[in-house]
């Protein structure tokens, strides 16, 4: 059990996995931050939603439509860290479980490859607290077929 914001408790699960994409960072980062775009790759996700206006950056916040059980719900979350094209973090907004995470894209020998990593952390409030190990199931067993996907469309585009 650990405390979360406002010094409640929660329960905190982390997912973490990387793969090698055949493109430079900068194509990398430059398509994962067209958040609109992520539901091309995400097989979970209906829709992105910009609530802010101007450049993405850090403060940028996104309302997400994703498939659950029990049906789509809407997630919000805020960019809190905006490095590119190296690394890009988020912090989730509401609902029982939130997701915090970020995405490091690493160049590989030359440069003209990438090592994208993914490290999300769900944290569970309230009756969120039971459902964080399932979503952490879940997600860790999505995780790796979205990058799989995000691979796919990168190469290809090559």
């Amino acid at each position: 059990m650990h405390l979360c914001r406002g010094l409640r408790p929660c329960a905190q699960l982390q997912v973490a996995s990387s793969i090698e994409i055949d493109r430079p960072p900068e194509d990398v980062f430059a398509y994962l931050a067209e958040l609109v775009k992520h539901s091309e790759w995400q097989a979970d996700l209906i829709g992105s939603t910009l609530k802010t206006d101007g450049p993405i950056g850090v403060g940028t916040r996104v309302a997400d439509t994703r498939k659950v059980p029990g049906g789509p719900r809407e997630m919000s979350y805020e960019i809190t860290e905006h490095d590119p094209p190296r690394k890009s973090s988020w912090r989730g907004l509401d609902g029982p479980v939130q997701a915090d995470g970020s995405v490091t894209v690493e160049p590989v020998g030359d440069g003209s490859s990438s090592r994208v990593t993914v490290e999300l952390n769900l944290r569970g409030h309230g009756i969120g607290m039971l459902f964080a190990p399932i979503a952490r199931m879940r997600v860790r067993k999505q995780v790796p077929k979205n990058q799989a996907k995000l691979k796919e469309i990168l190469e290809r585009r090559a």
